[in-house]
């Protein structure tokens, strides 16, 4: 396992641009296996978790040619369904939490998938009901073999339904529109995810000859189509790298330049932090942070301490609350953290403690941060990363840290960011990869 060796307490200056997004890449790469024509996709991140499925759909049978950096085409002509069965599809789908979402692509175009339970950030149970129950709706057999964690999903033919989905899931909302994209009839999913990326995903799809309208609401409908054809889509900047950037900028008291960030699809995130205290100014579709020697949390109107909570889009996004914690740890001001949705994302805390943070973790989904407004730097510390987020919370703790820190188990930073260390020098950080 390689570790990360930072010697924090440096200003950054420079431009960065992010990478594609990730959460859009692992559901636009699903799609693929939707229709036999090429479909070529840019602006993919040079990722772990997006190179994986990458991998896993090669090993399908996918044809794959890699036009440049970020840009590749791809043909599920020919798949081999027999490999579904075998324990190397097991082995490699395991791995990675978004493989989930070829199920409905397999079952929409061949009457079948195999998947077993998948993998993933270790952030507390992340059920799969929703995503079954959508496609048991429209049609679906369903088996789950408890020794072996292995689902099977089978229908000779998928009729469009009404669905009111339990909770506004992406993956399993990507899975259910899929699905329902080569479908008989008309398909009405009420309590859609709609985030970006899901409307991103509805986009290519469109393109692709799909007939999905209420796109960007809770309300989609679908009218099912015999056949779908190939396309050319480019994948969204990452909403989470670009707020991780942010908060890098005000803990480290750094003039940064975030280039082409697709502005008008970052909802709620540029405000969230400018009630932290953080001067940001949107430059075309550019984001300029300017060097800050102090930043004060808001309150709410009757002067009550802030409560910054996650919420499924256009709420904020849960992947950055651990950004948000790390950030409100040098601000003037205290702040309530409550991640609602996802349990275990807080557990990291401990670490900022002992790196001087003045923390209250209150339960598994709540945890008060007192801000020291600078007058005690975080000290640098040994520590190892326990997801991605938690991950990169961390690198900033550590990069505006008295002294040297090592965050051990990278890889899990590795599969969300792309080459994080490499760019981050250039802006004048001093992280080395041992």
């Amino acid at each position: 396992m390689a570790s990360f060796e930072i010697h924090g307490g440096k200003k950054l200056k420079g431009e960065v641009i992010p990478q594609g997004a990730k959460n859009e890449a692992l559901q636009i790469l699903c799609g693929v296996l939707l229709t036999p024509e090429k479909v070529t996709i840019s602006n993919l991140p040079d990722i772990i978790d997006v190179n994986k499925l990458i991998n896993l759909l090669q090993a399908m049978g996918v044809k794959i040619e890699k036009v440049e950096k970020g840009t590749y085409i791809f043909q599920a002509k020919d798949l081999d369904l027999d490999y579904l069965k075998s324990e190397d599809f097991k082995e490699r789908a395991s791995g990675l939490r978004g493989s989930v979402m070829i199920i409905g692509p397999l079952l929409a175009r061949f009457g079948k998938a195999f998947m077993p339970k998948p993998g993933g950030d270790k952030i507390g149970r992340r059920r799969l009901d929703t995503h079954f129950e959508g496609l048991i709706k429209l049609g679906a057999s369903f088996n789950f073999d408890s020794k072996e964690h292995f689902y099977t999903v089978e229908a000779e033919k998928l009729e469009g339904v009404y669905h009111h989905m339990d909770e506004a899931s992406v993956t399993g909302t990507a899975n259910i529109v899929m699905a329902a994209s080569l479908a008989k009839g008309k398909t009405t999913i009420y309590n859609a995810a709609c985030e970006p990326y899901l409307q991103q995903l509805c986009k290519m799809l469109n393109n692709m000859g799909a007939k999905i309208t209420g796109v960007g609401s809770n309300l989609l409908h679908i009218e099912g189509v015999k056949e779908l054809g190939g396309c050319y889509h480019r994948i969204l900047p990452d909403m989470i790298e670009i707020g991780s950037f942010i908060g890098l900028a005000a803990m480290t008291q750094s003039e940064i330049t975030i280039k082409d960030v697709g502005y008008e699809h970052l909802g709620i995130i540029p405000t969230i932090f400018k009630r932290l205290g953080i001067k940001l100014e949107r430059r075309g579709d550019d984001i300029f942070v300017p060097a800050q020697e102090s930043y004060e949390i808001d309150t709410f109107i009757d002067g009550s301490i802030l409560t910054v909570s996650d919420a499924p889009w256009p709420g904020f996004t849960p992947d950055l609350l651990s950004i948000i914690l790390v950030v409100a740890t040098q601000a003037k001001g205290s702040v309530l953290v409550h991640q609602r949705m996802f349990e275990s994302r807080l557990f990291f805390v401990d670490k900022l403690i002992d790196m001087g943070a003045q923390i209250i973790l209150c339960d598994p989904h709540r945890a008060t941060v007192i801000g020291m407004n600078r007058e005690n730097n975080l000290r640098g510390i040994q520590m190892t990363s326990p997801d991605i987020r938690a991950g990169v919370s961390l690198l900033i703790a550590a990069l505006s840290a008295e002294g040297k820190s090592v965050i051990h188990n990278i890889e899990q930073i590795d599969r969300g960011y792309q080459d994080i260390d490499i760019r981050l020098n250039n802006l004048g950080a001093d992280i080395r990869r041992v």
